[in-house]
């Protein structure tokens, strides 16, 4: 019964298992920006590409 008490009392790994969960937290949140980050960065890439192109041709 005592050991299972002191089981119970030790409170050693919990903060690791806390800073885990903080750490996957915040990759799903970097994950998830950067695919937004990336999303507009490719339609803005593609804008100016299409506006070189024009420039090139004589379109503007």
């Amino acid at each position: 019964m005592k050991l299972i008490n002191k089981i119970l009392k030790d409170e050693a790994g919990a903060t690791a298992i806390e800073y885990g969960l903080i750490a996957a937290l915040i990759a799903v949140a970097a994950i998830t920006a950067m695919g937004s980050l990336g999303n507009s960065l490719s339609n803005t890439f593609n804008y100016v590409s299409g506006q070189m192109t024009n420039a090139q041709s004589g379109k503007l």
